[in-house]
């Protein structure tokens, strides 16, 4: 297998990823308040843990196809793992809740694009 392959293999495994923790996400949070996620302390972990996953899948991604859906704020998207790993008890759930709420929507339409855009390299023969 060529290194090209391996790398694009590799960013399409990222974005799957990356879909698999917006689904996740969805399903998990769906006819939920932002209350009742911030009584159930298991829950809220789950769902920074997903936030968590999309984050670190994002810093994978080649600079290139991240930059074919510039209206997504990257860098945020990547900053966002470090401040739940590393500030994790200073973590208000309003934020979160707005990215989910806001954000994750158009990032999975991101996603897909790129899916779309950068389909998986045939086999040579």
């Amino acid at each position: 297998m060529t290194s090209d392959r391996l790398a694009l293999d590799r960013a399409r495994r990222r974005l799957l990823d990356i879909k698999e923790s917006i689904h996740a996400i969805n399903r998990h949070l769906s006819g939920r308040t932002s209350g009742e996620l911030d009584a159930d302390l298991i829950a809220r972990l789950a769902f920074e843990r997903l936030l968590e996953i999309v984050s670190e899948a994002s810093r994978h991604l080649p600079d290139g196809w991240k930059a074919e859906h510039a209206s997504i704020p990257w860098r945020q998207v990547a900053d966002l793992g470090n401040s739940l790993r590393h500030a994790y008890q200073r973590i208000e759930l309003q934020p979160l809740w707005d990215i989910y709420e806001r954000e994750l929507e158009p990032l999975e339409r991101a996603v897909d694009a790129m899916l779309a855009a950068h389909p998986p390299m045939e086999e040579s023969l």
